[in-house]
């Protein structure tokens, strides 16, 4: 009896259970079709044309109440902004397009995108524009001058915190070799010091080598930027003679070094001297004038073979140019100091004005000095170029050269004579 009158009351407990969750599911689906459930608005003057462009009555579109006012009936959860008040709105569901009235200041148009369209130009919504995707094409490997020795690549980086300079041999193209075959290797000096330097692996049988080697020289901030970086390419010959091909200078500047960053610089070969060193040492520069302008340029690249009167570490040298028209004295510049070397590099330019006529009677006066105690300046020889009257030989052969080249830089290495010679 017991057990009966359990199963009845159980039996009514799971009854009014399913009753209420059945209430429950009721309640949720009435709200969820209200949410989903939008109410029309009544119709209003703005409405009229939208009404009879659709076909059905129940293409109908949402529009404020009156223009320029923010109301809107109960129960409407949104209002139309001002500024898209007046248009004419196309139901979603609706395959016509409304027929709305013309702007009075319509829209101008895109340009239609063609291939011959610029960068700066528009072009269609959802056309590609092959010009964006186009990169520069990289002529270093392609490019190379008439005469040229070759093209070396290479990496400078400086760590100041450590004073540790990191350069990377990466590669070179289109060695010269003596030979049909090329065996090439690189040594690497870091100038004034000719003594120490480090050397690559030697490539066999290649005028394209590809070393993607790193090397070390440890050299403190105060002194980096006064140091010359120097990449003396060889050909090893079956005897293992070293026989050259050709030499980079690179100096160390500070916009070079800036920002601890690794930088891949290339530069080409330049053919090694093989003039005999002068008794004062030798130096070498650039000539050209552009007379349009009026300009007389004069690069100062390096010197070499200077005879030093003090041994020292704190030796500065430097190089003055006179411009002189007759025995009148007409502007004088002068490079920056370079400490501790006889074979100096500036790579500096500079500009003198002089015009076409006043080139017959000028002269250009080049003179290494060197700095001495009591801020004297010692010379250690010069070279002179101008017309006849003022230069012979090889001077005379550069000026002359100049002057036939407008618009040329000339370069060449000149010998230096004593500076008491006039």
């Amino acid at each position: 009896m017991a057990a009966q009158l359990a199963l009845v009351i159980g039996g009514i407990i799971g009854g009014l259970l399913l009753v209420l969750l059945i209430g429950v599911s009721c309640c949720l689906w009435r709200r969820l079709c209200v949410t989903f459930t939008y109410e029309e608005l009544p119709e209003s003057p703005a409405m009229t044309t939208t009404t009879a462009a659709s076909n059905s009555p129940g293409d109908r579109c949402c529009q404020p109440h009156g223009e320029g006012q923010l109301h809107r009936p109960p129960n409407v959860p949104f209002v139309v902004p001002p500024s898209l008040q007046g248009r004419d709105w196309v139901p979603l569901d609706s395959r016509d397009r409304a027929q709305a009235p013309q702007d009075p200041s319509p829209a101008p148009k895109l340009p239609s995108h063609t291939s011959t369209d610029s960068l700066g130009k528009a072009c269609v919504v959802g056309a590609i524009n092959p010009e964006l995707y186009k990169f520069s094409e990289d002529t270093s490997e392609t490019d190379f001058p008439a005469g040229c020795l070759g093209r070396l690549w290479f990496s400078v980086e400086y760590h100041q915190e450590a004073e540790r300079l990191l350069v990377g041999l990466i590669k070179a193209r289109q060695l010269q070799a003596p030979s049909e075959t090329c065996s090439p290797l690189v040594k690497l000096h870091l100038l004034p010091d000719e003594r120490r330097f480090l050397q690559s692996k030697t490539k066999r049988k290649t005028s394209n080598p590809q070393f993607d080697e790193h090397f070390i020289f440890q050299v403190s901030s105060k002194s980096i930027t006064q140091r010359v970086l120097r990449f003396s390419v060889y050909h090893v010959d079956k005897q293992r003679k070293h026989q050259p091909l050709g030499h980079v200078l690179f100096p160390l500047k500070t916009e070079t070094l800036a920002g601890d960053c690794r930088r891949i610089i290339w530069r080409d070969l330049e053919a090694e001297s093989l003039e005999p060193p002068s008794e004062f040492g030798n130096l070498q520069f650039c000539l050209g004038y552009n007379d349009y302008l009026s300009r007389l340029t004069v690069v100062v690249l390096r010197a070499k073979g200077l005879q030093l009167q003090e041994h020292r570490g704190d030796v500065s040298v430097y190089v003055k140019l006179s411009l002189m028209n007759h025995n009148k004295f007409v502007k004088c510049k002068k490079t920056s100091t370079v400490l501790g070397s006889i074979n100096p590099v500036y790579n500096e330019t500079f500009s003198f004005k002089a015009d076409a006529a006043e080139l017959d009677t000028a002269s250009l006066s080049l003179t290494v000095l060197q700095d001495t105690e009591g801020d004297k300046s010692h010379p250690l020889g010069r070279v002179v170029l101008g017309p006849y009257m003022y230069s012979r030989g090889r001077e005379l052969e550069h000026w002359n050269e100049m002057l036939n080249k407008p618009k040329e830089l000339v370069k060449r290495w000149h010998a230096l004579c004593s500076p008491s010679e006039p």
